[in-house]
């Protein structure tokens, strides 16, 4: 039987590369209905009168309302969409344009009874029929189409692979429009057997046949087991960030791959897909909801402004870039020394449609902020007001075996940035740290610490603000591409150590930061976010294993690192903290620092930056820096 309608429906469908019905051949098929509904409405009408002759006495009529429904065919493009795949526009667009082809009829009828009542018997039929013929052709156009999409999806599924069993989180909106796209969908992978949802007002009920079963039936029996299931898609679009991590756990506790589906905002048209389905992202496993933007204050702070980015083409600096294109600033000066990272950053953003309006505002300059003229030239032509200053060596083992460049760059650089800011009138500079400045144990944490002190101890009418903020989840050189890689060459994944602990965040909310502290900041300020709890870095590699499905690949452990330690510290001991008007964003209260006194110092770290000695250059850093304890075999003797 199966073979049968299959057959059938290669001959309706055609030999098309998508399988789906000519437009003409629906077209057709619409006409073909809109005749017969007048045969039908005829025959309610006259069925005590009926016959050959009376049909056809006037065939006029037939022809006017055949053309009056064509052309609203056509103009509403009833036959556009695929009949498998019907939906609520569908039939929306049938029922606009019946409704304005009865409404042209009667119109028609209305005004030829005013001009010659003998004609309009002859060319339109009567209101009986008319409104007969209206309500039928509208039944047939919409049962047709559920129909034939009915016997789709029942025969005509592709059966070549194999289906996943699946049950769905959520029998509200979202789950309901997945299970509908779907089912719908011949190619899809997933087999709906069930819904899982918190309500106990929806268990043991069914949306289609499906079951909707509670969590504690599903998850504290046999059920996934008896029911070989395989995938659990979470339905809950709006769900919060702590529950859904939750949730993510609980089904790869039970060995099942599980994945989501976007927020509404983000569905095609309104509209789920199937393809929409998506993987569980490493983020989703924060547990905590992601920073939310005053977006009124930082839309004030760089709105028709000059804006300069250091470090633009690096994660944050690029991800930089793009949020503050949001804000329309009168010109984007985006910064950096790598061409080949900058120029794919040129690309992207002339070319992305919602920047396209803006290319001419945007500049894109090759520079390093150690070059203290090429950036004078920079500072002179285009005359910043607002500074995002990205640009820095961040990786820990590098600059622990290149302390010179480290220096160089993370606190000269900074110094020339900010020496040029003040110079020509710059309102705002603020500085990305990192939380290794605090009671730092390696060379790079140090560096950033020493720009912290030198840009906190400014007096001019340029602001110097700080954010420090922990490890940024997706950033070039982090440990989630690191992971990625590794599970991509089979394994293993490595660890320094299986107590290692780290705070994360995303790319995202890493800038957000950096904009939101911009706009509250006031001189000489360091902000710090509120990460929620530490992670570790051996869970969240067990974590991605679970969710790439790859279970036989291993954890190797190899140690720490030169410069690395088990946790960071957001704030030093002797610093405390008093909340601000963002709940996720402290204000840190630091040390203060005299200006001739850490010019001297600075003063002093470039003489031994000139002898190139690694251990002169970090002797001096130690005594800016007193609480800089080394674990760095090469430089700990420094600490005795």
């Amino acid at each position: 039987m199966r073979l049968f309608f299959i057959k059938i429906c290669n001959f309706i469908f055609g030999k098309q590369a998508n399988n789906s019905l000519p437009r003409i051949w629906v077209l057709a098929f619409d006409i073909v209905t809109v005749f017969i509904a007048y045969l039908l409405s005829m025959f309610l009408v006259h069925y005590n009168s009926l016959g050959t002759a009376h049909l056809f006495k006037y065939g006029y009529r037939v022809l006017i309302v055949l053309g009056v429904y064509l052309a609203m065919f056509l103009a509403y493009r009833t036959y556009y969409g695929m009949i498998r795949y019907s939906g609520f526009d569908d039939i929306r667009k049938i029922f606009n344009s019946c409704t304005t082809a009865l409404t042209v009829l009667i119109l028609t009828k209305v005004i030829l009874s005013n001009i010659d009542p003998g004609i309009v018997e002859k060319v339109v039929a009567g209101y009986k029929i008319i409104l007969y013929h209206y309500f039928i052709t509208l039944m047939i156009m919409v049962l047709g189409r559920f129909t034939i999409r009915r016997v789709y999806n029942e025969f005509y599924k592709d059966t070549g692979h194999k289906k996943a069993n699946t049950v769905i989180y959520g029998a509200g909106e979202g789950g309901v429009m997945l299970f509908r796209a779907i089912q719908q969908d011949k190619e899809s992978p997933y087999k709906v057997v069930a819904f899982v949802d918190d309500n106990p007002k929806k268990s043991n009920k069914n949306i289609n046949t499906v079951p909707i079963l509670s969590p504690n039936r599903v998850f504290n029996g046999n059920y996934i087991t008896n029911n070989h299931i395989e995938v659990m898609i979470l339905a809950l679009p709006s769900v919060s960030g702590e529950r859904k991590k939750q949730l993510i756990e609980l089904g790869m506790n039970h060995n099942l791959k599980v994945k989501t589906i976007p927020s509404f905002h983000l569905w095609v048209n309104g509209e789920m897909n199937s393809k929409q389905v998506q993987d569980i992202k490493i983020e989703d496993l924060l547990g905590r909801e992601p920073i939310v933007l005053d977006k009124e204050n930082v839309k004030r702070e760089i709105y028709d402004k000059v804006v300069m980015i250091t470090g633009a083409a690096g994660s944050i600096g690029s991800e930089m870039c793009r949020q503050t294109l949001h804000y329309n600033p009168r010109l984007l000066i985006m910064v950096d020394q790598a061409e080949s990272p900058m120029y794919d950053l040129q690309f992207e953003l002339k070319n992305t449609p919602d920047f396209k309006y803006l290319v001419e505002k945007m500049v894109f300059v090759i520079a390093n902020v150690k070059d203290y003229r090429r950036m004078k030239e920079v500072f002179e032509a285009y005359r910043p007001q607002l500074i995002y200053h990205a640009a820095a060596y961040k990786h820990v083992p590098f600059m622990e075996e290149n302390p010179y460049e480290a220096v160089y760059v993370n606190v000269f650089g900074t110094k020339n940035i900010a020496d040029l800011a003040m110079a020509y009138g710059t309102e705002k500079f603020v500085m990305i740290s990192t939380d290794k400045a605090v009671n730092p144990t390696n060379v790079m944490g140090t560096t950033k610490r020493i720009a912290e002190i030198y840009t906190q101890s400014r007096h001019s009418k340029t602001q110097f603000i700080t954010t420090r903020f922990g490890n940024v989840l997706g950033s070039n050189g982090s440990v989630v591409p690191l992971f990625r890689k590794q599970l991509e060459q089979g394994g293993p994944l490595t660890v320094t150590s299986k107590e290692i602990i780290r705070y994360f965040m995303t790319i995202p909310e890493a800038c957000s930061l950096v904009m939101e502290a911009g706009s509250i900041g006031k001189n000489n300020e360091i902000f710090v976010f509120d990460m929620g709890q530490p992670v570790k870095i051996y869970d969240l590699a067990k974590k991605m294993i679970q969710l790439s499905g790859k279970t036989d690949v291993e954890i190797k452990e190899i140690g720490l690192r030169p410069g690395e330690k088990l946790y960071e510290e957001l704030l030093a001991t002797k610093e405390n903290t008093i909340p601000t008007d963002h709940p996720k964003i402290l204000r840190a209260q630091v040390r203060n620092y005299n200006e001739e006194d850490v010019d001297h110092m600075l003063t002093e770290l470039d003489k031994a930056l000139e002898t190139c000695e690694e251990f002169t250059i970090v002797a001096q850093m130690k005594k800016i820096v007193p609480e800089f304890v080394s674990n760095n075999s090469v430089f700990c003797k420094l600490d005795h």
